[in-house]
């Protein structure tokens, strides 16, 4: 992981993101810059709580409507820069400023859900302190962060990380790769390595 004295944004990035987007965009870059370092220090929890409350101000808005694409991976400077975003933009966003704030990896997993209500696919953050506990779920449609055993509405399809890829059946879960298989993923990850010091 970077040292966060050297800043989250590259300033090539951080310059293009300055004429594309207007005064309140940059507001909403600079706290997020400041917020992995703002959490570093606290107790898992709070660091947790704090990412979901502050990406969970940005509004839901589909692809379709966004970006004019059934599924389109938006990039955090993206999403942040929009100010809106769908279920994929707040996983991810909240997945990276996570681990720029010392959570590590293999505790996060981004997890490919089925909501019950209303009936869509969905995608929402997850941490476990190792594979196999129950996960807490850091989701944009609820505010409060709650264990996987209390979300009877989200069904676990699959979830995967910076290393893995897993398969979820009810009540357990397989790794079955590493994450190269997830497409938008990586082609995220080639993304954000031009925008994000990872």
């Amino acid at each position: 992981m970077a040292d966060l004295a050297v800043g989250l944004v590259r300033p090539e990035a951080r310059a293009a993101y300055s004429t594309l987007y207007p005064a309140m965009a940059q507001r909403r870059l600079a706290a997020w810059e400041a917020l992995p370092g703002r959490l570093s220090g606290l107790p898992l929890a709070e660091r947790l709580t704090q990412t979901n409350q502050f990406f969970n101000q940005l509004r839901f808005l589909s692809d379709g409507e966004q970006w004019g694409s059934r599924d389109y991976w938006a990039t955090p400077l993206e999403f942040l820069g929009r100010g809106a975003g769908d279920c994929e933009e707040f996983a991810i966003a909240k997945y990276v400023t996570l681990v720029k704030s010392d959570v590590p990896t293999a505790q996060l997993r981004i997890t490919y859900v089925k909501a019950l209500r209303p009936r869509q696919a969905h995608m929402v953050l997850t941490w476990a302190p190792k594979s196999g506990d129950m996960p807490l779920v850091l989701d944009n449609l609820i505010a409060d962060i709650r264990p996987a055993s209390a979300r009877t509405d989200l069904i676990p399809v699959y979830s995967f990380n910076a290393d893995s890829l897993w398969i979820s059946k009810v009540g357990s879960e397989k790794r079955v790769s590493d994450a190269s298989n997830v497409g938008h993923w990586q082609d995220l990850r080639r993304r954000m390595a031009k925008e994000i010091i990872l």
